[in-house]
């Protein structure tokens, strides 16, 4: 148990309504903090250069990548807001109720658009693969462009309805002065891991199961005919097909990693809490996923590989260099 001299006041003025904090910090929180760190830095980096690649390069602006950008926004958010509750963990939060909802609101507003983004691009894959001669008339910027704002008005709207007792009823949920807490009840806190786990995991596994029959199935179909083989765009037709079966594998089981256990350990408490200054590892793995999208999503495509080279060159500042073919 601490002593009183390994202890402090949040706000020492406070002295009978402050939150306490040690004034010493163990060296394996430090170890933690500066990795969580890492992980923050990566996540903006990652996805600011695939912002910037999609935005500025004229070949790229497609409907699927239109999707990328949308996803690499959300989790470029994300990783600012890691950034920013991690400079935050000191055991008090020194900005007030409304700073504490406005942070948890544009936080998992932010997760909540990329888990939504992540099923418009399962979708989209789906239409590609599967129905691959009406992809052009059914997925358009225009289309695109709409689903993506209703998934972003959606998921704000979605949080701050969630929250609202938490705006209205702050000194209900607060035990003392300097902390940051959010709380769900149950029945919102069950409806909430429908909403955004059991749903989208559902869409998700079953867009991309049906993708993977199809790919396969048109893998072999090809295989079946050698002399078609050897033709050189059946040959690249087909492992681009076996290439795409085998990505929706990693996506899904990465996809579930990093979401599941927070909605697992929200299901075992009566009440979900929401504490800024002292997060638990499922939540901040939950955020990891945004750290491994542009990954997933991006890496794996030859254009970004090249356009990073333009960007960390600076010969983007070349002239009419957003109509380079990176493609």
């Amino acid at each position: 148990m601490e002593t009183l001299k390994e202890i402090e006041l949040c706000y020492p003025q406070l002295f009978n309504t402050s939150c306490l904090r040690p004034k010493h910090v163990p060296s394996e929180a430090v170890m933690i903090y500066i990795l969580l760190s890492s992980i923050s830095l990566i996540t903006i980096t990652l996805n600011l250069l695939v912002i910037i690649s999609i935005s500025y390069f004229k070949k790229l602006h497609t409907p699927t990548n239109l999707l990328l950008l949308s996803l690499a926004v959300s989790d470029f958010f994300v990783g600012i807001l890691m950034s920013f509750q991690i400079l935050l963990t000191t055991d008090c939060w020194f900005l007030g109720d409304l700073m504490c909802v406005a942070y948890s609101v544009l936080m998992y507003s932010t997760l909540s658009a990329s888990v939504g983004t992540i099923v418009l691009i399962s979708i989209d894959r789906y239409v590609a693969i599967c129905d691959p001669l009406h992809y052009s008339s059914k997925i358009t910027v225009r289309r695109v462009t709409i689903c993506i704002c209703l998934c972003w008005v959606c998921s704000i709207f979605y949080i701050t309805l969630l929250m609202y007792n938490n705006m209205t009823q702050r000194e209900k949920y607060i035990s003392c002065i300097g902390e940051c807490v959010i709380v769900i009840n149950h029945i919102a806190g069950v409806a909430d891991i429908i909403l955004t786990c059991f749903a989208p995991v559902t869409v998700i596994i079953v867009l991309y199961m049906r993708v993977f029959v199809v790919a396969v199935s048109q893998a072999r179909a090809m295989r079946s005919h050698v002399s078609d083989i050897k033709n050189s765009d059946n040959a690249s037709a087909m492992k681009s097909k076996m290439k795409a079966a085998r990505t929706l594998g990693v996506i899904i089981v990465v996809f579930l990693t990093c979401l599941c256990p927070y909605f697992i350990s929200s299901l075992q408490s009566k009440d979900s809490f929401f504490n800024a200054t002292s997060l638990p590892l499922e939540n901040w793995l939950f955020s990891f996923n945004s750290c491994l999208n542009p990954v997933i999503y991006a890496f794996c495509y030859p254009w970004y590989r090249k356009s990073m080279k333009l960007i960390v060159t600076f010969k983007i500042l070349e002239p009419d260099s957003c109509e380079a073919n990176i493609l």
